[in-house]
This record gives structure tokens, C-alpha cells and sequence, in this order.
């Protein structure tokens, strides 16, 4: 019995949109508990950014294999390409308004090399 390839095919990409789409629904949840469990507000800002690119990809991607070649999945691929051009934007301008505001990571070490050579560089312009 021969094997037709047209539902081999249809059933690979069944198969890798599940995949896809099970991966994104993972990461949403585990970056959900990360938001949750995790103490303080850098850890807390990392969960959301994974939640934002890893989660939403993959879940719109395997939306996008589950349509086909359709307006849908255009439509899916510029909303996947809007999230991760904003999304890392969107975390970086919130974790430096959090530092500028004077929230600092608990562990942050300060760099002593950095502070001898910044005044340094003022000695020499004044």
C-alpha cells in the first residue's frame, strides 16, 4: 500500500503546529508562575518578557501552520513580527525607568573600576 504524500504532509504540519502550539502554551504558563512566585521586580520583569516573546511566538506561530497559506495567517505573521519589535522595547524602557527611579537589582555589584575611571576622565576635562 503505497503512502500518499499530500496527508503526510498535512499531517507534519499538524503535528508541528501542535508542537508549537502546546511550546507557547508552556512558556505562557510557566512565565504566569514566574510572575507569581518569583520576589522581586527584575526577576518578576524577565517572566513577563518571556511570557511576551517566547509564549505569544509560539502559540501565533502555531496558529499560523493550523490556517495555512491564508489572509488569517498573514495577518498572524505581521502581529507576530509587531510583538517582537515591541516587546523587548517595551521591557527595556520599563527596566530603565525602574533604575532611573532608584530600583536596583539586589544582587547589582557596583563596578569600582568604572567609578576611578569616570573621574578620572572629570579630572582631566576640568
Amino acid at each position: 500500500m503505497p503512502v500518499d504524500f499530500p496527508e503526510l504532509g498535512t499531517a507534519l504540519i499538524e503535528i508541528l503546529s501542535w508542537i508549537s502550539i502546546l511550546s507557547g502554551a508552556f512558556f505562557l504558563f510557566v512565565g504566569s508562575l514566574g510572575m507569581i512566585r518569583l520576589q522581586d521586580f527584575w526577576s518578576r520583569l524577565h517572566a513577563a518578557s518571556i511570557i511576551d516573546s517566547a509564549g505569544a511566538g509560539l502559540l501565533l506561530f502555531g496558529m499560523m501552520l493550523q490556517t495555512g497559506l491564508t489572509l488569517t495567517s498573514v495577518k498572524l505573521a505581521i502581529i507576530v513580527v509587531f510583538l517582537f519589535l515591541t516587546g523587548p522595547t517595551a521591557s527595556h524602557a520599563v527596566a530603565n525607568a525602574a533604575f532611573v527611579s532608584g530600583s536596583r537589582p539586589s544582587d547589582l555589584v557596583e563596578d569600582a573600576s568604572a567609578a576611578s575611571n569616570s573621574s578620572s576622565s572629570n579630572e582631566g576635562s576640568a
